[in-house]
């Protein structure tokens, strides 16, 4: 009797050695550890990460990383002794330029784009404009809701705005510039909050 339990207990074990590996799968039981870590970081502070050379006036433009606006470095080429009203012009025309190009191929890795696309100039205010106008080739209206925002923070924080945090912007004549704020909400969140604007006077 004895041996015969021995002989079960024997079968029994070798009965269960290949179900173990035959494909049953344990029951599944859902569980709930997050969302998956992101790999976009938006950060270029890692040593091995780096900008692209900077030649010419230092200067800051805002790129999309994730859902919001990071200022990375540039550089913009301005003749030595160009005029204020000229100057302004033309570095507002290289902030367009850079934001238009490409990022670099570390700000692709970091997570970073633009919405800008290429082949839009900027110009200086039409005769009845206030004098910090820039005129755009593209009327703002018609530019996306992350383009604007890369555009009006971008250029409010540089030497071609009056720097207070707002830019006046119009398209070709006749269309009325609108003075336009970069604000918190607007850096958080470029798809969703648009860059507040306002009328300005004829000057």
């Amino acid at each position: 009797m004895k041996r015969d339990r021995v002989r079960l207990l024997l079968a029994l074990t070798l009965l269960a050695a290949p179900l173990a590996g035959c494909g049953i799968r344990a029951t599944e039981v859902p569980t709930d550890f997050g969302p998956a870590p992101s790999r976009v970081h938006c950060s270029l502070a890692d040593p091995e990460v780096t900008t692209r050379p900077t030649r010419g006036v230092p200067v800051q433009v805002f790129l999309l990383c994730g859902s919001s606006l990071v200022a990375v470095d540039r550089a913009v080429r301005v003749p030595d002794g160009t005029a204020d009203t000229a100057r302004r012009v033309l570095v507002a025309q290289g902030l367009l330029d850079e934001l238009a190009d490409s990022p670099s191929v570390a700000e692709k890795e970091a997570g970073y784009t633009t919405d800008v696309r290429g082949g839009m100039t900027v110009g200086g205010p039409a005769p009845e404009d206030p004098d910090d106008t820039l005129r755009l080739s593209t009327s703002p209206g018609d530019l996306t809701s992350y383009a604007l925002a890369q555009l009006v923070c971008t250029f409010s924080d540089s030497a071609a705005a009056e720097g207070d945090g707002s830019v006046v912007l119009g398209g070709p004549a006749p269309d009325r510039p609108r003075r336009y704020e970069c604000t918190d909400e607007v850096r958080s969140r470029p798809g969703s909050a648009e860059p507040p604007s306002s009328e300005v006077p004829d000057n």
